[in-house]
């Protein structure tokens, strides 16, 4: 077999280096000028959501598409810390997803195609979850037919109802990263190359006491926890 030369390989780390900032922009985010699918959603819960949204695409098949919630409650007094950054209410809803085809949790559970609520949960301290994120902000995702209302959820249920998701006894989970930078008006992709992660960054107006305001967060909608 003939050797392909020293120029030949140099062609070919050139293609390769050509190719690789394609990676880059294999998963996009893009504004969505429609409502939730109202008939897969309680009336209530649809009834507090953006009318428009965002959708999530790998080159141009359809991931996800997202649409929050009018407005987020915030803890006025909140102060951020090193294990929980965001200044939301546990078990409150955030939004709705709604999967076109499975994709899969931060923990490589399969996510089925269909539609979610996405609420707010702080990873539980304990032992087995030593090293899984940076923080223990996360959403959790609950089946749209068993989240019949807007209202903050119970702990306990929300731990319950999680995990019928993905079929198993582990809640559904999306990670929430810190969000650096200003405020984010249009939402925008950001790769994590080093942990191959995929994380939408957005903005949503937010109520904390009777002040308005606004309130960037970074979600995780590709990749999962390192082993």
């Amino acid at each position: 077999m003939r050797s392909i030369g020293f120029w030949g390989l140099l062609a070919s780390l050139a293609l390769i280096n050509l190719n690789a900032p394609a990676k880059a922009a294999d998963y996009s985010v893009a504004p969505l000028a429609q409502p939730a699918p109202a008939g897969e959603l309680d009336a209530a819960v649809a009834e507090q959501l953006s009318p428009t949204g965002f959708v999530v695409k790998k080159g141009t098949r359809t991931l996800c598409e997202i649409w929050t919630a009018k407005t987020w409650t915030a803890a006025a007094d909140f102060k951020p810390s090193n294990t929980v950054i965001y200044p939301l209410e546990m078990g409150e809803l955030l939004g709705v997803v709604r999967y076109a085809r499975k994709g899969g949790d931060f923990r490589g559970q399969e996510i089925p195609k269909g539609v979610y609520t996405l609420r707010y949960a702080l990873q539980p301290q304990d032992g087995n979850h030593v090293g899984t994120s940076d923080t223990r902000d996360f959403v959790l995702l609950l089946p749209a037919a068993d989240d019949a209302s807007p209202e903050t959820m119970d702990k306990a249920e929300l731990f319950k109802l999680s995990p019928k998701t993905a079929g198993g006894t582990h809640p559904a989970m999306l990670c929430l990263l810190a969000s650096a930078g200003e405020s984010a008006e249009a939402p925008e992709m950001t790769h994590d190359e080093s942990r191959e992660l995929w994380s939408v960054r957005f903005s949503n107006p937010t109520v904390a006491g009777e002040k308005p305001g606004r309130l960037t967060i970074q979600l995780v909608v590709v990749g999962r926890a390192a082993e």
